[in-house]
């Protein structure tokens, strides 16, 4: 093991204290640095996402706050365009819904649907005519490949096929190394959370842990891979360096 003498700590330590604010604690100076090495961490494996996207023919870029998302988003979406999302914590996160709303835009609204039947008719709105769904992913491979999985799938034929553009907003917290790896983050991640977020009689909901059920409210009915976009310019991710989503 690789051991550096006591001057070294001290040197580091001198230095610290010089380039960041006063703090209270050694504690949380120790916790400034670990934040600033994890971001530094994640804007380097950001490039590389970057570069893996665009070989499979998607578009991308990185933010480093969510008002940059925020920017980068309403950059890419023309004025007038008719937008539609399905179900996504991480766009609300960046406050993408409210700045549509309120921007010239068309908007289908669903959050405003007064039924279930009203809200299914508006997601066959967005599949039959839309230029942007706005959405997330559960999770995303560090070589480019974006992985859900849904219970109605509304979400995922969105994805694959309807609006002429999909965009992501997709937080460096569903990064992972493998699309093997994206598949169990959507599973036992993201899948039991939203299970306990609609109060589904779901043994994950219970437990936190996928159990590959077939329980009736079961979220897992369909799994989706996208490995590769077909359509130039269909596709846009936005990676955020902050914690978006399930």
């Amino acid at each position: 093991m690789l051991r550096f003498p006591r001057i070294f700590y001290l040197f580091h330590f001198a230095y610290t204290i010089c380039i960041y604010p006063p703090f209270d604690s050694h504690k949380e100076v120790i916790e400034v640095i670990m934040e600033d090495m994890i971001t530094k961490r994640n804007q380097l494996r950001a490039q590389q996402l970057i570069q893996a996207l665009k070989q499979r023919n998607m578009d991308a870029s990185y933010a480093a706050t969510r008002k940059e998302a925020l920017e980068q988003a309403l950059a890419w979406i023309p004025q007038g365009s008719r937008i539609g999302w399905g179900g996504s914590v991480s766009i609300d996160a960046i406050g993408l819904k409210d700045a549509v709303r309120q921007g010239d835009y068309q908007v289908i609204d669903r959050d405003t649907a007064a039924t279930p039947e009203e809200k299914d008719a508006m997601m066959h709105e967005i599949l039959a005519d839309c230029d942007y769904f706005l959405t997330s992913t559960n999770a995303l491979s560090q070589d480019g490949v974006l992985v859900n999985i849904d219970g109605t799938a509304n979400r995922l034929a969105a994805m694959c096929y309807g609006p002429r553009h999909v965009l992501y907003i997709v937080g460096m917290n569903k990064v992972v190394a493998t699309a093997e790896d994206a598949l169990h983050r959507a599973r036992n991640e993201a899948a039991p959370t939203n299970a306990m977020r609609f109060d589904l009689k779901t043994p994950c909901s219970k437990t936190g842990c996928c159990y590959d059920c077939k329980s009736p409210d079961t979220v897992c009915c369909q799994i989706l891979f996208t490995r590769y976009n077909h359509v130039p310019g269909r596709v846009k991710v936005i990676l955020v360096e902050d914690s978006l989503g399930y």
